[in-house]
């Protein structure tokens, strides 16, 4: 399998990642089992060891990959093929980069929001979070109502460069979030509890003015959705 040379080298290890995570779904590299070496990797993808390492380490920060010392590269988990009926993988690529982005973003916003909210604002960040415990009551997706929760979150900040940026974002960060919603409506009411648990969470932090907490809250909140991103529908 060769893979067309392209000038920027970002672009390439994005286009590597995004075809070893196929292979990797597909079952082509099976889980526990070791990935062809570096050179290998070179050779099939035909691109440099610097775009292979990158691509790597992508897949190790997504936990899908981990490296042996003298051993090499290892499958550690295979993403349920699920997840392609609601997006391409190119796209998946992007919302992984994408979650990784807003954790520093949201935490920092969420941190200034427990301090800096206004009663108005606070009750915009309730009305949202009762929004979306409602339509996830009716098992909708509820893909709006937590995009009203985030954007009210940035902008309760009264730093306006943080919800400029998620505004930037919004398809982007609605195509995630309908992608965890869904699988987590499909999967297990365990894992519906824990997401709706994290968003009050957040909620209770920033109703308690407690800067540090809220930080916190909202960045343990974006790392597990990144992670369930990869975790189909089981538990």
């Amino acid at each position: 399998m060769n893979t067309q040379r392209i000038k920027s080298p970002e672009s390439l290890s994005s286009l590597v990642y995004e075809k070893i995570l196929t292979a990797i779904i597909n079952g082509e590299y099976s889980v526990n089992k070791k990935l062809p070496t570096e050179a290998q990797l070179c050779d099939i993808y035909n691109v440099s060891r610097p775009v292979i390492r990158e691509s790597l380490t992508r897949l190790k920060e997504d936990n899908l990959v981990v490296s042996r010392r003298g051993s090499g590269s290892f499958v550690i988990k295979r993403p349920d093929s699920t997840v392609l009926q609601f997006s391409r993988i190119s796209s998946i690529s992007d919302i992984q980069r994408c979650f990784e982005f807003r954790t520093n973003i949201e935490s920092g916003a969420a941190g200034l929001a427990a301090v800096r909210r206004t009663k108005e604002q606070l009750d915009r960040i309730v009305r949202a979070a009762q929004a979306m415990t409602e339509a996830s009551k009716r098992h909708a997706v509820a893909t709006d109502e937590d995009f009203e929760f985030h954007i009210a979150i940035a902008d309760a900040a009264n730093n306006n460069y943080y919800s400029t940026v998620l505004k930037s974002l919004q398809d982007n960060i609605k195509e995630g979030m309908n992608i965890t919603r869904t699988l987590s409506l499909q999967a297990s009411e365990k894992r519906l509890t824990m997401v709706q648990n994290e968003h009050d969470e957040i909620l209770e932090a920033i109703v308690a003015g407690d800067g540090p907490r809220a930080e916190t809250a909202m960045r343990a909140h974006l790392t597990n959705a990144k992670t369930r991103m990869f975790e189909g529908t089981g538990d």
